[in-house]
């Protein structure tokens, strides 16, 4: 009977393939300028470089969990408790994603005569999806990995998109928080 793979072993050989797959097949025909853009002699960053940088860090802690040497990895199986807790994680970022991408477009199509699209860039329109989505997002995973849902989590997960929000949205004029730029 052959041994089961360890975990550290299909976990690293996961994040290195999907990071691999993300580099070369999503990134690229996804962005519409490369990793650096040159324009008249101005260098600037381009679209596919966050992106491509996220997925090489994936890569990198993929390749240090095959690498690394653990005493607990030869009593490493999978069970079907990991796996039951793998699609609760991939339900919450589907139902996070989901709400990200549709909270936005939904409610302005019941609110507004003229849809969601004209007013993806004015307030509160740009934050509906981002919020929504981000804040539940946040708050369930908090609340998955300490077994309840809790006010101090829902606190957390609202806090935390706000920040985003502030971060990478406020200072910016013309920037489209995700995935007002796609709707």
């Amino acid at each position: 009977m052959r041994p089961q793979p360890k975990t550290d072993i299909v976990l690293g050989a996961g994040c290195i393939a999907a990071s691999l797959a993300a580099i070369f097949l999503w990134i690229p025909p996804d962005t519409s300028s490369g990793l650096i853009e040159t324009v008249r002699r101005q260098v600037s960053v381009g679209d596919a470089l966050a992106p491509t940088a996220a997925s090489a860090f994936v890569l990198a802690g993929g390749a240090l969990l095959i690498l690394r040497d653990s005493p607990t990895r030869a009593d490493q199986r999978i069970t079907l408790a990991n796996l039951k807790y793998l699609l609760a994680l991939l339900f919450m970022l589907a139902t996070g994603f989901a709400l990200m991408r549709w909270a936005g477009p939904i409610i302005a199509g019941i609110a507004l005569e003229d849809g969601y699209r004209p007013q993806r860039n004015t307030v509160p329109w740009k934050y509906i999806g981002f919020f929504l989505g981000g804040s539940a997002l946040v708050t369930s995973l908090i609340s998955f990995v300490e077994g309840r849902v809790t006010l101090r989590s829902a606190v957390i997960g609202i806090l935390s998109t706000l920040s985003m929000i502030a971060v990478y949205d406020l200072p910016f004029e013309d920037l489209l928080l995700p995935p007002n730029g796609d709707v």
